[in-house]
């Protein structure tokens, strides 16, 4: 066992550490500075809604973790056991000790099957596929596809780019039309949320999307608990809606979908079938199945297991578990040497990598204040955060927003394109631009 000292450590390899370490050592030469990460490979997360739809293959979001690292910083390639921000260490896999004057956490967070009963049994076979852990099996599903319903849903937990599920959902409907396969499928989306999108112009132009172009029956309030691969069965209970809405059924009148549910009597089951009226006098219980031939999910996730333990996440509360940071600095809110961005944190905005590149430059220029002395006073962070939502193989719509949903759009190419509005330069732009500047910007510390 060894001890390393450095005057910075960023744990975490990924969008977040990567980009904050290179920015901190353009800002100021001679830094200190040291990467956690046990990683080989990086990943372009982003483009894995394109490799599950046949549109881009894997091998191109994939690089060396050696080929972005940067090159003044220290890559410790090993994995976070503990953080002890008392004695400020940091305890890995291997036994070693790194102890640090000042700390950067963007550990990312970790997939949990677990959280759904049958589903880390049935996952990546029986047609139940994800994106977020092989999009080449989805693709493999999505090809071999000849007709039935193709489920799209989600967890109740946190999720990273939270419009993801529905990306693919899209992409899929538009493949069934483009092959032939519309009259032979149905579509349907199930969701704990409450609206298909938060943010207007766009929620707007989904729902145009899920109800004119498409035609796709969606669910609300449908918590998914249990997934039989084998009889291709999703499970789901019934969340309550707000203020007192009962439209837990859109853009399904007929009801064509047939869904069925049951719930348990006096220890016999008793089913019944779903209709498009909220069933008030169901008991608590009460579960929904949906038949499926293909099911895409967002599998359920948290904070890394390991980093919940430590004093520098809540302890309790809804966000218990996820790191505490002031929501404007990014300054850990129990210590002052200690900053947060991306997935672990409780920032309330969308978990995606847009987020961390607006997160970056305030999280370096407040961490560079208190290496001088001074306090993490910058509150520049505004909860930026965008969703580039592909919603055909040519066609995508920029959702970008900021804290309490309120729409926060690119000044620059709001001039030339109404990014409300699904268009194929937005889909050059997926395809192409986006990532290009993540290989060659965002990674090497450009702030933009």
């Amino acid at each position: 066992m060894a001890t390393h000292k450095h005057q910075i450590v960023v744990i975490g390899g990924g969008t977040g550490g990567i980009m904050i370490a290179a920015q901190l050592l353009r800002a100021r030469k001679g830094l200190d500075v040291a990467i956690i990460e046990p990683s080989e490979y990086h990943y372009y997360q982003p483009a894995w809604t394109l490799v599950g739809a046949g549109l881009m293959s894997k091998q191109a979001t994939i690089k060396k973790e050696k080929k972005v690292m940067p090159k003044k910083a220290t890559w410790i390639k090993d994995y976070v056991e503990t953080i002890d921000p008392d004695a400020m260490t940091v305890t890995l896999r291997s036994g070693d000790t790194v102890e640090y004057e000042y700390l950067i956490v963007t550990p990312g967070l970790e997939i949990n099957l677990d959280l759904i009963e049958g589903l880390k049994d049935t996952m990546g076979k029986n047609g139940v596929c994800s994106n977020y852990i092989d999009p080449e099996y989805t693709w493999e599903v999505l090809k071999n596809f000849q007709g039935g319903t193709a489920l799209f849903t989600q967890p109740a937990t946190p999720i990273k780019c939270p419009g993801a599920p529905q990306k693919i959902m899209y992409l899929t409907a538009d493949h069934f039309k483009r092959h032939g396969l519309k009259d032979k499928s149905t579509v349907v989306f199930a969701t704990p949320g409450t609206v298909i999108f938060g943010t207007e112009p766009f929620k707007t132009e989904l729902n145009r999307y899920v109800h004119e172009v498409y035609d796709i029956p969606h669910r609300f309030g449908y918590k998914l608990v249990k997934v039989d691969g084998k009889n291709k069965e999703a499970h789901y209970e019934r969340l309550p809606l707000p203020e007192g809405r009962t439209d837990y059924v859109h853009n399904d009148d007929t009801n064509r979908a047939g869904f069925k549910g049951y719930y348990m009597e006096d220890g016999k089951r008793v089913e019944f079938e779903e209709k498009n009226e909220p069933l008030d006098n169901l008991p608590a219980g009460a579960r929904f199945v949906i038949k499926f031939d293909m099911m895409h999910l967002a599998p359920p996730q948290m904070a890394p297991a390991w980093f919940q333990k430590t004093k520098l996440a809540n302890q309790d509360g809804p966000d218990k578990g996820w790191m505490a940071v002031h929501k404007n600095t990014l300054q850990s809110r129990f210590y002052k040497n200690v900053f947060g961005a991306g997935d672990v944190t409780d920032l309330p905005t969308a978990r995606t990598g847009a987020a961390i590149r607006k997160q970056a430059p305030v999280l370096v220029k407040n961490l560079l204040d208190v290496m001088d002395g001074k306090d993490a006073a910058y509150e520049g962070y505004n909860g930026y955060s965008s969703c580039p939502l592909v919603v055909a193989h040519n066609k995508m719509l920029l959702a970008e927003f900021k804290y309490n949903n309120i729409r926060s759009s690119d000044p620059l190419l709001s001039k030339f394109f109404d990014t409300g509005k699904a268009s194929y330069p937005m889909w050059l732009l997926k395809r192409y631009g986006l990532p290009f500047l993540y290989w060659h910007a965002m990674l090497k510390g450009y702030n933009f």
